[in-house]
């Protein structure tokens, strides 16, 4: 799973995080948060620690690209 990094910087400009502070509120590794910051793919549960620090649902920082169907 991706993260939409722009979605992701809102969110933490809503929260008046910054990385440091979203490190310290997921209490993950600090390189494992810089991967969810930089788009790298993560694991669900990382994806989920991350939007429960910023208070959002996870569904409003994924990466939407790939997830939706062609309708025709």
């Amino acid at each position: 799973m991706k993260v939409d990094r722009e979605k992701l910087k809102l969110a933490m400009a809503r929260a008046c995080m910054n990385t440091a502070d979203l490190i310290a509120a997921t209490k993950m590794p600090e390189p494992t948060v810089k991967n969810v910051i930089t788009g790298r793919s993560v694991r669900p549960a990382t994806l989920g620690h991350v939007a429960r620090a910023l208070n959002v649902d996870p569904s409003e920082i994924i990466e939407q690209e790939g997830l939706l169907c062609n309708r025709q």
